[in-house]
């Protein structure tokens, strides 16, 4: 029996189309390390309910996915979270394995996206692949945000975009800081009239179906229209694009023992 196990282990979604941006970062992962068995956990208990409630599907949280592994008689675990910062979900899901350091011979765990800071241009560079040509118009990317100190990893990324060039990429965040209102008050400033909306998160799940795109007053699509921006919508997740699975690849091979 095989006794290498990977955890890959995201928020997770339950929009089925999203969900596709997941498997294929497990997928790259999966073959990247291909002497370990490849398993799947998410850490929102309310994703994992309404999964098995309307679609029948059965998902492990990582305390639940680790006993499993022991049990099955696993005795090395390589963990790589799919998190975009180092913040209280990855914070939250680092703890929850250090319970089962007893258990296992070996427990590594690789870092989020933005973590190093040759990753930070790495980013940059698979969004400015797979975002539309500027053509005078602003790239606006929506983060999730976070009240967490690794929220400035958001003011970073744009900074790097700065400097490699591009003027008019603004990065805000659903629940934090640059937030819309200061997005629109820059988007003033420099004159922009056309706005492009992407999201800077694994999947295109419910931020950026609704609080991004959605056809609600409040959402940020909303927001721009009414400020009198034309607005364009990309709803690709981080997920969707090789590049992405490739630098958690390289996150693997610097991941830390617990």
């Amino acid at each position: 029996m095989n006794q290498k196990a990977l955890a890959v282990i995201s928020f997770g979604t339950t929009y089925t189309q999203a969900q596709d941006a997941i498997f294929q970062i497990e997928s790259t992962l999966s073959r990247h390390v291909k002497d370990h068995d490849c398993f799947r956990a998410f850490t929102s208990k309310m994703v994992i309910a309404k999964l098995k409630r309307e679609q029948g599907q059965l998902v492990a949280t990582p305390e639940e996915l680790m006993e499993q592994l022991y049990q099955k008689g696993y005795k090395e675990v390589l963990c790589q979270p799919l998190h975009i910062i180092n913040g209280f979900e990855f914070e939250k899901m680092r703890d929850a394995l250090s319970a089962f350091k007893d258990k296992f011979e070996k427990i590594q765990i690789g870092r989020p996206l933005l973590t190093f800071e040759e990753d930070y241009a790495a980013c940059c560079r698979i969004i400015m692949r797979y975002a539309p040509a500027p053509n005078n118009r602003a790239l606006v990317l929506m983060g999730h945000g976070t009240a967490h100190y690794a929220n400035a990893s958001y003011c970073q990324l744009e900074n790097t975009f700065r400097a490699l060039g591009h003027e008019h990429i603004y990065v805000g965040t659903a629940e934090g800081f640059p937030n819309l209102d200061y997005i629109i008050s820059r988007l003033k400033k420099h004159s922009m009239t056309q706005v492009h909306l992407m999201p800077f998160m694994i999947v295109a799940g419910d931020h950026a179906q609704n609080d991004m795109a959605g056809s609600e007053p409040d959402s940020w699509k909303s927001v721009l229209e009414r400020e009198g921006f034309q607005v364009t919508v990309q709803l690709d997740g981080l997920g969707a694009f090789p590049e992405t699975g490739a630098l958690f690849s390289a996150h693997l091979d610097r991941a830390e023992a617990l």
